[in-house]
C-alpha cells in the first residue's frame, strides 16, 4: 500500500554523494524539523528526467525555497556514483540534493515502486514528488504511468 497524506515517512538511509564522497543520510536526518520537497524519478540519465523533470526543480529552486522549503531532494533507484555523475551533468549544486536508493528500499516502504524490468531497469521508482513537514506527508502528487503532469516543479511550486 502506497504511503498517503497525513503518514509520516518510513526510516531508512539513503546515500547521498557529497564533496566528501558518499554519504549515509537517514530519512529521520533529512526530514526532522524541516519543510522539505521530495521528487523521485525512474532513472538518472533517462530522458524525461534529464530534459524535464530535475531541470524544473533546479531552475524553480530558489521559488521553491522562497516558499518554506529548506530542501529538496532528487531520488532514483540509482547508485550514488550515478546520482552524482548526473547532478554535475546537471549543474544541480547545492540547488537539489541527489539522493540514492540504490536497493530500493525506501521506494518499497513508501509504496511508490515501479517493475521497469520490461525496459531491462528493473524495480524503480514511480515519478512522483511530496511534501514534507517534519516528517509527515502534507502533500503526494504520483503520476499515471507515462506521464509527466503533477509531480514537475511548476505543479509542486503552485501547491505550496
Amino acid at each position: 500500500m502506497a504511503i498517503h497524506v497525513g503518514d509520516k515517512v518510513p526510516s531508512a538511509t539513503l546515500k547521498v554523494p557529497s564533496a566528501d564522497g558518499i554519504k549515509d543520510v537517514t530519512t529521520d536526518e533529512l526530514f526532522r524539523g524541516k519543510k522539505v520537497v521530495l521528487f523521485a524519478v525512474p532513472g538518472a540519465f533517462t530522458p524525461t528526467c534529464s530534459a524535464k523533470h530535475l531541470p524544473g526543480f533546479v531552475q524553480n529552486a530558489d521559488a521553491i525555497r522562497t516558499k518554506g522549503v529548506d530542501t529538496i531532494v532528487c531520488l532514483a533507484v540509482n547508485d550514488a556514483f550515478v546520482m552524482g555523475a548526473w547532478g554535475k551533468d546537471q549543474k544541480v549544486g547545492d540547488k537539489v540534493v541527489m539522493a540514492a536508493d540504490g536497493n530500493g528500499e525506501f521506494t518499497r516502504a513508501l509504496g511508490l515502486e515501479l517493475d521497469g524490468s520490461r525496459f531491462g531497469m528493473g524495480s524503480r521508482a514511480q515519478r512522483f514528488a511530496m511534501v514534507v513537514q517534519d516528517g509527515v506527508v502534507k502533500a503526494l502528487h504520483v503520476e499515471a504511468p507515462g506521464k509527466f503532469e503533477v509531480s514537475s516543479a511548476e505543479a509542486v511550486l503552485k501547491g505550496l
